[in-house]
C-alpha cells in the first residue's frame, strides 16, 4: 500500500512517499513562507522519481498542527483534496507529535511567537501525556521538570537551547494508525491552539 506523508506546519516542507512500511522517498526542504507555492510540485516530482502515478495512493497522513497558521493549512487542504478526489483515507496528526524521539519520552515544542511555544508531551510508546497546548516560554522549565529527563524535541534554536531534531516523514508513516484516521474528510480542520495556555 503506497502513502504520502505531509507536513507543512513549520519551517520545512515535508513530503514522503511509503510502500508497505517503509520509506521509499521523501523531500525534506526548509521552505518558510513558501509552501503553498513549493507543496504541489515537490509531490508531483516525487511522484515521477518513483514512477507512480497519484492512483497508486492508497492513504495520506498529515499534520493538522499547532504551527504557522498558513503553513498548517496548505498540507491540510491539498491533503483533503487528494484524499476526497482518490476516495482514500486520511489520517491526520499533530505537528508537535510527529516531533518526538520514538523509544524516548519527548516533550515537544515549537516557536509560537510572542514568548509563548506550542507544547505537547509523548510517552516512549508515542501516547499523549501532555496534550497540545500553548505555553509560556519561561513555563518550559518547571514542565520539563514535572516529566523528569525528557527528550526536549524541535528546533529550539529560538529558545537558545538545541533539541532533538525528528525523523517527521517517519514519524508520520508512524501516525498510519487506526486513531488518526479522519471519518469526514471535508470536514477536517486545522489545529490553531491561538486561546489555549497551560495554568
Amino acid at each position: 500500500m503506497a502513502s504520502l506523508l505531509l507536513d507543512t506546519s513549520d519551517r520545512l516542507l515535508v513530503v514522503a512517499l511509503a510502500e508497505g512500511g517503509s520509506l521509499i522517498g521523501q523531500v525534506v526542504e526548509e521552505a518558510w513562507q513558501r509552501q503553498s507555492e513549493l507543496l504541489v510540485p515537490r509531490i508531483k516530482d516525487l511522484l515521477e522519481e518513483k514512477g507512480m502515478s497519484p492512483d497508486r495512493i492508497e492513504s495520506i497522513v498529515c499534520s493538522k498542527g499547532p504551527g504557522s497558521y498558513t503553513g498548517v493549512r496548505v498540507a491540510l487542504t491539498v491533503a483533503k483534496v487528494l484524499a476526497f478526489d482518490l476516495s482514500i483515507p486520511l489520517h491526520l496528526v499533530s505537528s508537535l507529535e510527529i516531533l518526538r524521539e520514538p523509544g524516548k519520552l519527548s516533550l515537544c515544542l515549537m516557536n509560537a511567537r510572542a514568548g509563548r511555544s506550542y507544547l505537547g508531551a509523548y510517552s516512549p510508546s508515542g501516547e499523549c501525556l501532555i496534550p497540545d497546548r500553548i505555553v509560556r516560554n519561561e513555563d518550559i522549565p518547571g514542565i520539563r521538570e514535572s516529566l523528569g529527563d525528557p527528550s526536549l524535541c524541535g528546533d529550539l534554536s529560538y529558545l537558545g537551547i538545541e533539541g532533538h531534531r525528528a525523523d517527521i516523514p517517519r514519524n508520520l508513516l508512524l501516525a498510519l494508525r487506526e486513531d488518526t484516521l479522519e471519518k469526514e474528510v471535508l470536514s477536517a480542520k486545522p489545529v490553531y491552539l491561538k486561546e489555549t495556555y497551560l495554568r
